[in-house]
């Protein structure tokens, strides 16, 4: 049997708040998700994988696994990199990579202002002090 959560006391009610979650399955295979979707908008932000899986969290080789995994998810890559050297190198979203992400971010939003009003009603069911 579970454990109950922990008593929040002088502490500040926690306000309840909706997270979606959409995925785009290929069989088993998690194509596109709301981590792959985060990693995108950290490598578009830092320009780095590196500095990306930092921001996020989360080992390289973690990053690095998802960003190997949506690339080869899709039609064409959605990241790409620049080996290192004098030039520095990096990485970059491609036009993919900037449309998945617009597509995905869009959908949410589009959603959220379709269910604004039921989004409210259940978030209204839940107690600030869960």
């Amino acid at each position: 049997m579970p454990a109950d959560p922990p008593i929040r006391k002088n502490a500040a009610p926690v306000r309840p708040q909706l997270r979606w979650r959409l995925r785009v399955m290929c069989g088993e295979l998690n194509a596109i998700g709301p981590g792959k979707i985060e990693l995108l908008e950290a490598i578009q932000a830092h320009h780095s994988i590196t500095a990306a899986a930092k921001a996020l969290g989360m080992s390289y080789r973690r990053a690095w696994l998802l960003v190997d995994e949506l690339n080869r998810s899709l039609k064409e890559p959605a990241v790409e990199t620049a080996a290192g050297g004098s030039g520095g190198g990096g990485t970059a979203l491609t036009p993919m990579g900037q449309r998945v992400l617009a597509l995905y971010r869009g959908i949410e939003a589009q959603a959220e202002a379709a269910c604004r009003d039921d989004i409210k009603r259940l978030l209204a069911t839940v107690a600030r002090e869960a």
